[in-house]
């Protein structure tokens, strides 16, 4: 899928994920610092959370890192999908299709009653097809997106995440291949546990081309 979509004229390869549940606070993280810091030996109640959402396009070393306030649902993680199309989609006027390589999360599962009806109505809004490529359980470390996020914990290591600002700030300031991330703020509330019935589902499998393999 990879080679297939890097290959194409009209195909745009993205690898997008979301990384654990982040904890604001004046925690101790581990970790070395050149900056002398007291920090919290326990977190029972944080400030805030955070669950980061990270879009990378591959082919092009451009990452974007969304932070969530509310949890990362299916809505969240597709939202971001559609934002960041809302940016780029007159520079990439000439593609046809995207092409996003994912995990097999829950969240992200394509028997996900709330996942798949959002990605078709995002396709069917912007005039753009989309084709889902999945890893398989236990190959995260072939995730481009997952690299990204071990070059966010170096970068934070160590560091006071006191804040949102700081964590905005550590986010924007890392690099990527030599690149500094767009990195946004997402206070949007999602809720949990939304579900479609089978009838409504049945609408929406009407709408999809699985693959045999």
């Amino acid at each position: 899928m990879h080679h297939l979509a890097d290959q194409a004229d009209n195909v745009l390869r993205l690898s997008r994920d979301a990384k654990a549940i982040g904890k604001v606070g004046p925690f101790a993280r581990g970790g070395q610092s050149r900056v002398r810091v007291e920090a919290a030996d326990h977190d029972c109640q944080p400030e805030a959370t955070v669950t980061p959402v990270g879009i990378l396009l591959p082919t092009l070393d451009e990452l974007l890192v969304y932070g969530l306030t509310s949890k990362g649902t299916s809505d969240g993680r597709v939202d971001r999908i559609a934002q960041w199309w809302e940016t780029v989609g007159e520079r990439f006027a000439h593609l046809t299709t995207l092409g996003i390589h994912l995990d097999n999360g829950p969240e992200n599962h394509s028997r996900r009653t709330q996942c798949m009806p959002r990605l078709v109505e995002f396709g069917r809004q912007d005039h753009v097809r989309v084709r889902l490529a999945y890893y398989p359980p236990y190959h995260s470390k072939d995730h481009p997106i997952e690299r990204c996020w071990g070059m966010l914990e170096h970068h934070c290591n160590g560091a006071l995440l006191d804040s949102m600002e700081a964590v905005l700030a550590f986010t924007r300031t890392m690099t990527w291949n030599g690149v500094h991330p767009v990195g946004q703020l997402v206070t949007t509330t999602y809720q949990t546990g939304v579900k479609l019935t089978k009838a409504a589902m049945d609408k929406v499998e009407a709408q999809l081309q699985r693959l045999p393999h």
